[in-house]
């Protein structure tokens, strides 16, 4: 054979590698929705730029951040929880109960540097009272999250039934913080806040032992207990992550607004496991990354701006086609996940 031809078929096989590669990897439950995902945003974002005049910049892109710093935290606590095939519904609730709270303790004279590390206890410990329930108790966390939400909700209402003003300087000066990046170019502190998290998130997840256990757990609890992993203990800590990050979600929500009010963030814990779905995370647990969930949520916040620019469409429209989204991304799970088998 002449080396001319030895090196078409070298060729050939390596094209037809590289081409087995990319579609195995299109094809993956775990990495397949993640890439539709990215493409998914970045073909958005594009055609945002294409239709409307200022919306291809930097700081648009930045302020996608800025406005959704708050969902970020909160899709990364329900990123852990549907890992390891849970639900956690009271994510909105918490926000509202946080933001209440801080309103109402800055309104009395309490320092930011109390009240903040409070509320985040405070959440913490309604995470591990629901993670209790549901491992000690077998109450399915459906109806577990389901009880703590309406828990959360009507201690928003027994502490005020009124919107209540953040008028703390400290904290209103936290607030209304802008970060320079150069170029014009700016982000606030919630932003940073909320890329620590995932940051921390990304390397719990995925270089330790708790990391490893959440995912199994998603795969097979019963086999995550052969391999003599800390299944109870996990199982407990992962709401105790959720209700963490949806007391530090409601402090930075806190910033964006300035105020506290019980009717905030209905529906919230919608958007958030929406985020984490449309980012890749099967519902059913074992397949998903944190990286998805943000790109899940920026997905989301380039949606709504995208109907902000437009200016004749209701922002129900965003309920619709974030609707439609979710739908085509369990679809597409299904599809990914049958063909696995």
């Amino acid at each position: 054979m002449s080396s001319i031809q030895a090196t078409d078929l070298t060729g050939a096989s390596l094209g037809t590698r590289v081409g087995s590669g990319i579609r195995s990897v299109l094809t993956s439950p775990k990495y397949g929705p993640v890439l539709v995902t990215a493409v998914l945003f970045a073909a958005v974002f594009v055609v945002g730029g294409i239709r409307y005049e200022g919306f291809f910049s930097g700081q648009v892109f930045l302020n996608l951040l800025v406005d959704n710093a708050y969902l970020i935290v909160l899709a990364v606590g329900m990123s852990f929880v549907i890992l390891t095939g849970g639900i956690d519904l009271s994510v909105g609730a918490v926000v509202a109960l946080s933001t209440i709270i801080a309103a109402s303790l800055l309104q009395s004279g309490w320092s930011p540097g109390v009240v903040i590390p409070l509320i985040l206890v405070l959440t913490s410990v309604l995470g591990l009272a629901v993670g209790l329930m549901i491992h000690v108790f077998q109450v399915q966390p459906f109806i577990a999250t389901l009880a703590a939400m309406f828990l959360a909700r009507g201690l928003c209402y027994v502490i005020s039934k009124d919107s209540i003003s953040i008028t703390d300087p400290a904290f209103v000066a936290l607030a209304v913080t802008r970060i320079p990046l150069g170029g014009g170019l700016s982000i606030t502190p919630s932003v940073i806040i909320a890329l620590v998290v995932v940051l921390v998130a990304v390397v719990v997840l995925h270089y330790t032992r708790l990391g490893r256990t959440v995912y199994a757990l998603g795969g097979s609890e019963q086999s995550g207990r052969l391999m003599g992993l800390p299944v109870a203990r996990t199982k407990v800590l992962v709401y105790v992550i959720s209700g963490f990050c949806s007391g530090l979600a409601g402090v930075l929500f806190s910033f964006y607004t300035l105020s506290g009010y019980s009717l905030t963030a209905v529906g919230t814990e919608l958007d958030a496991i929406a985020a984490v779905v449309i980012g890749g995370t099967l519902l059913t647990g074992g397949y998903g990354f944190v990286l998805g969930s943000v790109l899940g949520v920026l997905v989301l916040g380039v949606i709504q701006t995208l109907i902000t620019f437009e200016g004749t469409l209701s922002s129900w429209w965003t309920k619709i086609f974030i609707g439609g989204l979710l739908l085509v991304f369990i679809i597409l799970q299904k599809v990914l996940t049958a063909r696995r088998r």
